[in-house]
């Protein structure tokens, strides 16, 4: 697949591709499970409030007040997986005064090593949306609240 055109990606063989399509069979990834992987190893990071959009945390805010429901460790995370490699998008909230292009940083170099040392598969792009920004006046407007208006 080397094109020899620079900027353009030469196929190098990884020791983690021998690991899924062998001659005695093939594993396959599941995208939930890339999913939940990518998730979860972006919210190790310091400086990440939450992920996904106001949409997409309202309705898991909702979830989780359901007894016996959880919430999605999957929430703000689309991710495509082939054979040998995969694709993130993560959609992400973080703290104030939290360096933005310092923590996508971090973030994606987590969710990269821990999707290519679970998986063995390839992560070819992680891309970044952050959607807002958590200020620590949000926790305690919560806290507090309006009075119920239904009694």
């Amino acid at each position: 697949m080397s094109t020899g055109t620079e900027g353009q990606a030469t196929a190098v063989s990884k020791p983690s591709d021998s690991r899924l399509v062998t001659e005695q069979g093939t594993t396959t990834i599941a995208s939930t499970v890339v999913q939940k992987i990518a998730g979860l190893s972006a919210r190790e990071i310091p400086g990440v409030y939450d992920l996904g959009g106001g949409a997409a945390r309202a309705f898991n805010a909702l979830r989780e007040r359901i007894p016996g429901a959880s919430g999605s460790v999957g929430q703000g995370v689309s991710v495509e997986v082939g054979e040998k490699q995969s694709a993130v998008d993560l959609q992400i909230v973080v703290e104030y005064g939290v360096s933005i292009a310092d923590l996508a940083q971090a973030v994606r170099a987590n969710v990269i090593n821990s999707i290519e040392q679970m998986t063995g598969l390839e992560v070819v792009e992680v891309n970044i949306t952050v959607n807002d920004v958590h200020l620590p006046s949000d926790d305690d407007e919560q806290g507090e609240g309006a009075p119920a208006r239904v009694q």
